[in-house]
């Protein structure tokens, strides 16, 4: 589809009010801090960082082993390893390139924890906007997480939304049996935009051992398995908000990527790839280019939501 090739394509979007210059960020927990990958690639060639999701105090990750490699996919409990909001802005931000656009990821397991962060987040030059990770486990509700009960996720956003004045995407858990009715829950109480999917909750098994292959015993299962799930919750999602998505699950090159725009996501975010090729991020976002001129869309915007259903 399409018409002639164009000479050159405006890639700009915005994604719940945080200007990108090409709609590819990378998925938080996938690529540090950021300072990590700048010796491969300049940051700011890319829409974005969602950087490494950070809470109140410093955590320690879960005991090893913590990932594991499964079949067109990979399995982690890290357990959210991070240095804790104060070090973040004081240490980790510093560290990357002026013209970076940094998204940080929220984490905690109370809501007043979460708004504290936020506070704490607000007003900090380098945070263009805050993911507000709802696949956490609620301690007060037993360990469910925060995306998979509609009226906790509703608190959790309303405490969030009036903690900051900052662009506020929701990043969404895909363990739940109507992806819709979260997102609405979400655009009901604020948020700027989404961030759909997260990991898919998922077991493995050591047939010698007997034993799970993670200490955590259960992890999120990432990569190309994962991404036709997440395809068909990004399209079902956009037709049920009208605040904009950021597209995660799977994508390892330009193609996986144009899908989610055409299935209605905005941007898009890169992660697992990112443990094969530091390059990857760069590589989709030259590749979505190079497919609209091709294809003579002169905006990449253009794409966003083109997928054609047929009449029932």
């Amino acid at each position: 589809m399409g018409g002639p090739a164009v000479s050159t394509v405006d890639t700009r979007v915005k994604l719940g009010g945080i200007a990108l210059r090409n709609p590819v960020l990378t998925a938080s927990g996938t690529f540090g801090y950021g300072a990590e990958f700048a010796p491969f690639f300049d940051l700011a060639r890319i829409g974005g960082i969602v950087a490494k999701s950070i809470t109140l105090e410093p955590r320690q990750g879960n005991r090893p082993p913590r990932i594991a490699e499964t079949p067109a996919g990979m399995l982690n409990a890290i357990g959210l390893e991070n240095v804790g909001v104060d070090a973040f802005i004081t240490e980790k931000l510093p560290a990357l390139a002026a013209g970076v656009v940094v998204v940080a990821s929220v984490f905690e397991t109370e809501i007043d924890r979460y708004a504290e962060v936020c506070k704490r987040l607000s007003g900090v030059p380098r945070v263009a906007g805050l993911e507000i990770n709802a696949s956490c486990p609620h301690v007060k509700s037993g360990g469910i997480e925060f995306g998979q009960r509609a009226e906790v996720l509703a608190q959790l956003v309303r405490a969030t939304r009036r903690a900051t004045s900052a662009p506020l995407l929701v990043k969404l858990s895909p363990n739940v049996t109507d992806i819709r009715e979260m997102a609405r829950v979400c655009e009901g109480e604020g948020a700027d935009g989404l961030s759909l999917v997260n990991t898919l909750q998922a077991l493995d098994i050591d047939i010698e051992t007997r034993r799970p292959v993670l200490s955590n015993v259960l992890g999120g299962l990432s990569g190309p398995a994962i991404r036709p799930v997440a395809l068909r919750m990004v399209w079902q999602a956009s037709q049920a908000v009208r605040i904009p998505i950021c597209g995660i699950g799977g994508i390892m090159n330009a193609e996986d990527a144009i899908k989610f725009l055409i299935c209605g996501a905005t941007a898009v975010q890169v992660g697992t790839a990112n443990y094969l090729n530091p390059l990857a991020a760069l590589e989709v976002a030259e590749g979505i280019e190079a497919h609209a001129r091709r294809h003579g869309v002169a905006r990449v915007a253009d794409l966003v939501g083109t997928i054609e259903v047929p009449a029932r």
